[in-house]
């Protein structure tokens, strides 16, 4: 889960506040669920035609309010999304396995002070000595990753995976977001109640009445309703369609669960009000707290934005990326019950993408602003701008032309920097990732001279390293470094999380890849940060390629 962007936040709480839904449908529309008022079910229809495909889900305590739903959940098949579609819901799992822990606590089977080793037999290591309140806040420390999405990995193999993990600072010091903290939260449900998926299933998604919202993407209990297949920036299908077989302890408690969009409403209300854990338990989890300083506060699988900036307290918390193509975003105000749900199943525009890209309109109580559509451009236009421009610095932007549109790759960091773009990091968390992972590889510690010994392992003897830019990928920020020694020269990419621990790296890389639609024959913008203005443009004339984003305006010219 990324933390929540500001400009998000105002969307939600202002489209919450301002769009008024009704029980009428309206045009063509199927009577199978309460449509949004005409205005913004118009608005989003646009968003739609731009490549938003997903479901919206707007409730108000008493039941849904607003249901849309826009796009196909196969595209093959030419299967529509619709209010009954499942979506994996990705690190909003958090908010479910902290439920489940909260409700333990309730029953007095375990406390928040209890040391993890103390509740879970054969774990070792950092972890063991991290509480369950610390693992619960991302406070454990617990830097790393204990095994791979959808690879298997069984009960046994997590407990000494998660054992292994290093810290990187004191339990309980500081914050670090911990995919492998929930995971052991998962192994803490398990171990004490014998089953971590049947007490979730039974406990923590099932309403008083006994009707069960959703379940787990891969394996069972499995949600009730046909599922979207995840579409990446290419538009091929995602890896994960819902049938890995398992183990599945590499995403347990941290990135399992699956509903509808309207699911994940009606959970997120019943939470809140009681009904899945005791009011007791609510009490606890709304004052289990860590305060970031910036107006924003972790809960246990949630994070609580104060009243300072938009006059009203409002919880969220939001996941995706990965393999299955899916994202998820839900927002609850405390103050009038009202909750909203946007996911979404391809990388055109995603669920965060919609609502940031609207944000500035909805935050001022505008209409929402009209995407702009992809030009319908000539294949042979299309072909007549390829070629490699080069900028004055010294990097190259080579364009190549697809079905549609235009990729761009970056070669150097003045080139990734030119088409740097991106609505969740600034230009300048860009420059300082990219400061701290070269001082990463440059300096004296015993992970960063593991990482450049793994490079020369790769690239043969390194010479000299240097930054060929910072970009955004799969919502994180990845730094390229250029290795050069007596046998050539080779690429990596690394990922570093805010403690200077790595998230991820990947050696013998290709160049970053841009994706540019056409808006005119000779006009193009970044798809991923569609309408309003935002985000990069790129110009082409005959001979040159004039590139304008957060760094500036640079021209290359083809060579």
């Amino acid at each position: 889960m990324r933390r929540i962007p500001t400009i998000l936040a105002a969307a939600l709480l202002t489209a919450v506040g301002t769009a008024a839904c009704t029980s009428d449908t309206g045009g063509d529309e199927p009577e199978t669920a309460p449509a949004c008022d005409a205005d913004l079910a118009a608005g989003l229809s646009r968003w739609a035609d731009a490549g938003f495909s997903g479901s919206i889900a707007i409730g108000g305590g008493d039941g849904p309010a607003c249901l849309a739903s826009f796009g196909l959940a196969n595209t093959e098949a030419g299967e529509a999304n619709t209010e009954d579609t499942v979506f994996a819901i990705g690190s909003v799992s958090k908010a479910v396995t902290a439920a489940a822990v909260l409700d333990l606590a309730d029953a007095g089977t375990l406390e928040p002070t209890d040391r993890a080793g103390d509740l879970l037999p054969g774990l070792g290591g950092p972890a063991a000595d991290a509480t369950v309140e610390q693992l619960l806040l991302h406070t454990s420390g617990l830097a790393g990753s204990h095994g791979a999405d959808h690879e298997p990995l069984d009960r046994a193999d997590a407990i000494s995976a998660l054992g292994a993990l290093d810290t990187d600072f004191a339990p309980g010091t500081d914050y670090l977001y911990s995919n492998a903290g929930y995971a052991l939260l998962a192994l803490i449900v398990d171990e004490q109640t014998g089953s971590y998926r049947d007490y979730v299933a039974a406990e923590i998604l099932t309403l008083p009445d006994g009707d069960r919202l959703g379940g787990f993407w891969d394996g069972e209990p499995a949600p009730e309703g046909p599922r979207a297949l995840g579409y990446g920036p290419d538009g091929e299908p995602a890896q994960s369609t819902g049938d890995f077989a398992g183990p599945h302890w590499a995403l347990a408690g941290n990135g399992d669960v699956a509903m509808t969009a309207a699911d994940l409403a009606a959970w997120t209300e019943a939470l809140f009000a009681g009904d899945i854990i005791a009011p007791d338990a609510v009490d606890a989890l709304r004052a289990t707290v860590f305060d970031h300083g910036d107006g924003s506060t972790e809960l246990p699988g949630w994070v609580a934005l104060d009243a300072a900036a938009f006059g009203t307290p409002v919880v969220m918390s939001a996941g995706g990326g990965g393999d299955t193509g899916h994202e998820a975003v839900v927002a609850w105000l405390p103050d009038t019950g009202v909750t909203l749900v946007v996911t979404s199943n391809t990388a055109a525009v995603t669920a965060g993408a919609l609502v940031e890209a609207v944000g500035p309109a909805l935050a001022a109580g505008e209409a929402l602003p009209v995407p702009e559509g992809h030009a319908e451009v000539d294949p042979e236009a299309l072909l007549a701008k390829e070629g490699v421009y080069a900028l004055g610095t010294g990097g190259t932007l080579t364009v190549t032309a697809a079905d549609g549109f235009l990729e761009v790759a970056a070669d150097g960091a003045d080139a990734a920097t030119a088409m740097f773009a991106s609505g969740d990091f600034t230009a300048e968390e860009a420059a300082d990732h990219d400061a701290r992972v070269l001082a990463f590889l440059e300096g004296d510690s015993d992970a960063g001279r593991e990482e450049l010994a793994a490079a020369e392992d790769a690239f043969g003897p390194v010479d000299d390293l240097a930054s060929a830019g910072t970009v955004v990928e799969e919502s994180e920020l990845r730094t390229y470094v250029r290795f050069t020694g007596p046998e050539g020269t080779g690429l990596g990419w690394y990922a570093l999380d805010d403690h200077d621990g790595v998230q991820g790296v990947w050696l013998d890389a290709e160049p970053p890849v841009f994706t540019l639609v056409p808006t005119s024959e000779n006009e193009f913008r970044q798809e991923n940060l569609s309408g309003a203005g935002v985000g990069l443009r790129a110009v082409f004339t005959a001979d040159a390629m004039t590139v304008t984003g957060p760094a500036g305006t640079v021209e290359a010219v083809r060579e």
